[in-house]
C-alpha cells in the first residue's frame, strides 16, 4: 500500500459511525430554534455561559454541543425538553468518537482529554488546540502526500473537537511556548493569519492559559530537535509526547519525561513573558 493510499483510507472516521452527521443535524436544529426564539448568537451565549464563537461553531457542526450546554440551551430557548432529550445521545456519540483519531494518535488524544495540565513547545506552526478552523484547514491542505477533501474536513472537525478541553471545569492549566517564526508564517490567506493571531490573544487572556513567544534572535536554545508536549492526566504522573511525520511517541518512563520537563523549564525562562508575548502579537497585528 502506498503512502497516498494510506492517507486516503478512512481510519474509522466520525462519519462512519454517524457522529459527524448527528452533530451537524443538531447544529442546524440549534440554529433554527434560536432564530425561532428571536435570539442572537450573543444572547444565547450569555444565557448558556459560553462564547459567541462557540455558538457559531456548534451551529455549523464543527464543534460538539456538550450535554450540559444542551440542558441550558433548552431552557434559554424554551424548547420544552427537545434539546435536553438529545443530551444522552450526545454522551453516547462522544464516547464513540474517542476512537475516531488515527491509531497512532489515539493514546495522546485520550490522555489530552483527561489532562489537568498541558504544556507545549511548538516550532513550526500554532499548536492544534490554539488553531482557528481556517488555520487548521490550511495546515492540513498543505500536507504531503496530499490528503483528500474528505480527510481534510474530518481532521479539521476532530481538531476543533479537541479544543473543548478548554471548556472543562475545574479548568486545566495550559502553557505554550511558540517560536516567533511560527507566528510570522502567514499560512492560508492574509485574513486567516490575522484571525489566528487574534485567536491567540483571546485564548492567551484566559486565566488558565499562558502563551509565550521564543524570539528568533535568541542565541541559545535547549530544544533544537523539535516540538514536544508535556501532559499531566488526572491522578497520574506527567507524560511527554513527541510527533515527527506521523511517527508518534507517548513517553511514560519517568527519567525520560524528566528530560523534557527540564527542557521546557529552560525554554520558558528564555522566552518572552506572557505579557510581553501578547504585546508582541498585538504588534504583529498592527503590522498587517
Amino acid at each position: 500500500m502506498t503512502n497516498t493510499q494510506r492517507e486516503e483510507r478512512p481510519e474509522r472516521p466520525a462519519e462512519s459511525d454517524g457522529t459527524a452527521h448527528l452533530f451537524r443535524a443538531l447544529g442546524r436544529q440549534l440554529k433554527f430554534l434560536r432564530e425561532r426564539a428571536g435570539m442572537s448568537q450573543r444572547e444565547l451565549a450569555t444565557a448558556t455561559h459560553c462564547g459567541e464563537d462557540l455558538i457559531s461553531a456548534m451551529e455549523r457542526g464543527v464543534r460538539t454541543p456538550q450535554p450540559e450546554f444542551l440542558v441550558l440551551a433548552d431552557r434559554a430557548l424554551n424548547t420544552g425538553g427537545l434539546l435536553e432529550a438529545a443530551a444522552d445521545e450526545v454522551r453516547e456519540a462522544l464516547a464513540r468518537s474517542r476512537t475516531r483519531h488515527p491509531g497512532w494518535f489515539r493514546d495522546f488524544a485520550r490522555t489530552e482529554a483527561e489532562a489537568v495540565a498541558l504544556h507545549e513547545y511548538s516550532a513550526q506552526v500554532v499548536p492544534g488546540l490554539l488553531q482557528t478552523e481556517a488555520y487548521a484547514r490550511a495546515t492540513f491542505t498543505q500536507r504531503r502526500p496530499l490528503l483528500s477533501e474528505e480527510t481534510i474536513e474530518k481532521r479539521v472537525a476532530d481538531r476543533l473537537a479537541r479544543q473543548q478541553v478548554f471548556e472543562r471545569w475545574p479548568a486545566p492549566t495550559f502553557s505554550y511556548v511558540l517560536e516567533e517564526t511560527a507566528l510570522r508564517r502567514p499560512l492560508g490567506r492574509r485574513d486567516v493569519h490575522v484571525d489566528q493571531l487574534r485567536q491567540l490573544l483571546r485564548v492567551g487572556r484566559l486565566r488558565n492559559v499562558e502563551i509565550q513567544v521564543m524570539p528568533t534572535d535568541r542565541d541559545e536554545h535547549p530544544a533544537l530537535d523539535g516540538t514536544f508536549t508535556l501532559i499531566t492526566p488526572k491522578g497520574r504522573s506527567q507524560v511527554a509526547y513527541t510527533e515527527l511525520y506521523g511517527h508518534a511517541r507517548l513517553i511514560t518512563e519517568p527519567e525520560e519525561v524528566r528530560f523534557y520537563s527540564e527542557r521546557y523549564g529552560i525554554i520558558r525562562a528564555q522566552a518572552l513573558s506572557p505579557r510581553e508575548s501578547l504585546a508582541l502579537i498585538e504588534k504583529m497585528l498592527g503590522e498587517r
